[in-house]
């Protein structure tokens, strides 16, 4: 059965351990991608730094919102755009404006309004994800469900990613059952299994049934089936969705690799009819060969490479206010702290006699006698320019603001 634990209302700590009330160790042996855990809080505002019904008004009236950062849902259903968006007024030139007014009465008619992509649009969220993205090595996501009272969203469903739920505001109770299809891929909805997801929900007992109230937590592996519904109150919650990468990504970027082996590229015979088994069997047979032969000589480097573009570009590290960084640039001098973007995806290595630091979108060539400073700097920890192994004050400044120009370092508290 799926475990219950109880949360400290410390706030200290890491981020995973905050959402779990456990250690990374013993989260991963028990319970990611195996079996949800439901986590009581002993801290009702335990979430309140992340976002409050006050906030979720700010967003949906003065944030200049526009879909799809704003989703309505209505008895299952989800509600065409038009029926909560307009132009933007003078000077905006748009035509799909969240209009709070029509957002509000569709509320008080009962519509779940559905707050996407909050690690985009809101701060304290889009700092969580930076940081929990980097503690997992998966990426990120966050949506907000507000519900009117008494009001079920969405029916039993399940997700193509893993999901922890934080409850926000009110009381909402979930039912949770095993799933039809375990460990689902991103195009493995669950609506193909329609009949099977409401089966399910409707015969078998629920492994979790259990009412979250504000502070509460839930863990759900992709793939466990889950509903929702708001009991006499307003309820919100947090659904931070992490986008696994399964094994199957492997499989992708080794095809992707073998795709260069002229055997796996040649053409199929003139006038073969590719629906007849007798006909195709002798080709894949020389596939299934060529693909294996291929296959075995596939360097793990070259996979990494393939595997990693996907996931660097999937998440964002901690935004920069350029404004600020430029005048902090400009005033560098030695004892000013930085430290390298939380979130900021990158790898550190030689080539040749070069130090190359690869980011998501590009890399940087360095000379070798900063790599010991450069590996300071990327090792997560607040560093004062002039504290640095390797370099002298002067080559430390010339270091330090070429990689706050390029989005590798943040400012950090004065040394």
């Amino acid at each position: 059965m799926p475990a219950e634990g109880t949360r400290s209302p410390s706030r200290t700590g890491d981020t995973l351990a905050r959402l779990t009330g456990t250690d990374a160790a013993t989260f991963a042996a028990r319970h990611w991608g195996r079996e949800p855990l439901l986590v009581r809080g002993a801290d009702t505002d335990a979430f309140r730094d992340l976002l409050d019904l006050d906030g979720v008004d700010e967003l949906l009236s003065r944030r200049g919102l526009r879909t799809p950062f704003l989703r309505l849902a209505c008895k299952g259903t989800v509600l065409d755009s038009g029926a909560f968006t307009g132009p933007g007024g003078v000077g905006a030139e748009i035509g799909d404006q969240v209009r709070d007014d029509r957002v509000g009465a569709l509320f008080a008619d009962g519509t779940t309004v559905v707050l996407q992509a909050l690690h985009r649009t809101w701060p304290s969220v889009a700092d969580l994800a930076a940081r929990l993205g980097e503690e997992l090595g998966h990426p990120v996501q966050a949506n907000a469900y507000v519900t009117p009272p008494s009001s079920q969203g969405f029916s039993a469903h399940y997700d193509v990613h893993d999901v922890f739920v934080l409850q926000l505001a009110g009381r909402k109770h979930w039912t949770v059952h095993t799933p039809v299809h375990p460990d689902p891929l991103r195009d493995q909805p669950w609506n193909a299994h329609a009949a099977a997801v409401a089966a399910r929900a409707r015969d078998e007992a629920p492994a979790i049934n259990a009412v979250l109230e504000p502070g509460d937590a839930m863990y759900l592996p992709r793939g466990w089936l889950h509903a929702a519904t708001a009991l006499g109150e307003v309820s919100a919650h947090l659904t931070v969705g992490v986008h696994v990468v399964s094994r199957f990504a492997l499989v992708e970027a080794m095809t992707a690799i073998v795709a260069h082996d002229e055997r796996l590229r040649a053409s199929l015979p003139l006038g073969i009819d590719v629906a007849d088994p007798d006909q195709l069997a002798p080709h894949v047979d020389a596939v299934r060969g060529a693909l294996v032969d291929a296959v075995q000589h596939l360097s793990p480097v070259d996979v990494a490479r393939r595997v990693r573009a996907r996931v660097w570009t999937g998440g964002r590290p901690e935004p920069v206010g350029p404004v600020a960084l430029a005048a902090f640039v400009d005033g560098l001098a030695a004892g000013d702290g930085v430290r390298r973007r939380a979130g900021l995806r990158h790898r550190l290595s030689r080539r040749g006699e070069q130090v190359l630091l690869e980011l998501p979108d590009r890399q940087i060539t360095l000379p070798p006698s900063t790599e010991p400073a450069l590996r300071a700097l990327l090792d997560g920890a607040p560093r004062a320019v002039g504290d640095l192994p390797g370099l002298d004050e002067a080559d430390q400044l010339v270091l330090v603001r070429r990689l706050l120009r390029e989005g590798v370092l943040a400012p950090a508290a004065r040394s």
